[in-house]
């Protein structure tokens, strides 16, 4: 068996615990389940727990079409002081003050995140300022300065408010920074705010009522290994398409898919759009990019 075969290949939807990093679980997973390759789709803090999207084998290789899922996030917001990193993780940056935030207060200031706006990303995190991570430069005592980027809150709802906590509830777009929002919260009410717990939800179409908390993944791999998804679960957001032998053929070589290439599927795509490549068996083969009158592979699995 190659190197490449080795392990189960699909996705893994896994509840990351509190503590750990998203590299962690990773390194669990290779050690559990005897998979060399394994990635993510996107980054969790490690105060964070929820949905962490596994992707093994050859999976990885799909990571591009995943990442940019819209996420839901269930936040415990802290009201009286901010922190450095703008979570619990880090050094309040003042005396913690006594405040008692109400409920019709804190919605007003939610309505200014709501929807398509510029977030400052916070100054410890994994974006990068002059080719460094910004964490990195924060490490060395010097202050990195970040621009903003564009996001898009779709939802924002409170849950709960009492004394100087409150519950949000958020999905948005990926590359949002829900500390950011947490500092940003207490700056706009004049309290300081950090982002005391977080949990993630959902990503995509995948949720945590799925998820395989780690600690079963690290102690029955095997269990955990069934609950892996074909690949072609992944891009249940993409269309598919069904190709006939000679398109097999010409999609294992990286070379175009013509119409008379394609049995099923192709009153489904969209110029400029991604399409799944499946074969008889609905098993994925590969990823092509739709273009006028034809298919262009852009990852091939076999």
């Amino acid at each position: 068996m190659s190197r490449e075969a080795r392990g189960p290949e699909g996705g893994l939807i896994v509840d990351k615990p509190a503590g750990l990093t998203s590299h962690d679980v990773v390194a669990a997973a290779r050690r559990a389940l005897e998979q060399p390759r394994v990635g993510h789709t996107g980054t969790l803090d490690p105060i964070a727990t929820g949905v962490l999207v596994l992707l093994l084998g050859r999976a990885t290789r799909l990571a591009q079409f995943l990442s940019g899922a819209p996420k839901t996030y269930r936040a415990v917001v802290r009201f009286g002081f901010a922190t450095d990193t703008y979570d619990a993780a880090g050094t309040p940056l003042g005396p913690e003050r006594s405040v008692s935030v109400e409920p019709a207060t804190l919605e007003a200031a939610l309505e200014a995140f709501r929807g398509k706006y510029e977030q400052v990303p916070p100054p410890v995190s994994a974006k990068k300022v002059g080719g460094r991570r910004a964490y990195e430069l924060a490490r060395g005592g010097r202050e990195a300065v970040l621009a903003p980027v564009p996001v898009e809150v779709f939802d924002l709802q409170i849950v709960e408010v009492g004394g100087d906590r409150a519950t949000l509830r958020l999905t948005c777009s990926a590359g949002f920074y829900v500390r950011a929002l947490a500092h940003a919260l207490g700056e706009r009410l004049g309290t300081g705010a950090h982002l005391a717990a977080l949990c993630r939800e959902q990503v995509g179409g995948f949720g945590i009522e799925e998820a395989v908390p780690l600690a079963a993944l690290v102690g029955a791999p095997a269990e955990a290994a069934a609950r892996v998804l074909p690949m072609r679960a992944l891009l249940a957001g993409y269309p598919t398409v069904t190709l006939t032998a000679e398109g097999l053929r010409r999609a294992g070589h990286g070379q175009t898919v013509r119409p008379a290439d394609i049995a099923e599927g192709i009153g489904s795509l969209q110029v400029d759009g991604f399409a799944g490549l499946v074969d008889e068996d609905g098993t994925l083969v590969g990823v092509a990019r739709a273009v006028a009158g034809a298919l262009h592979p852009v990852v091939v699995l076999r």
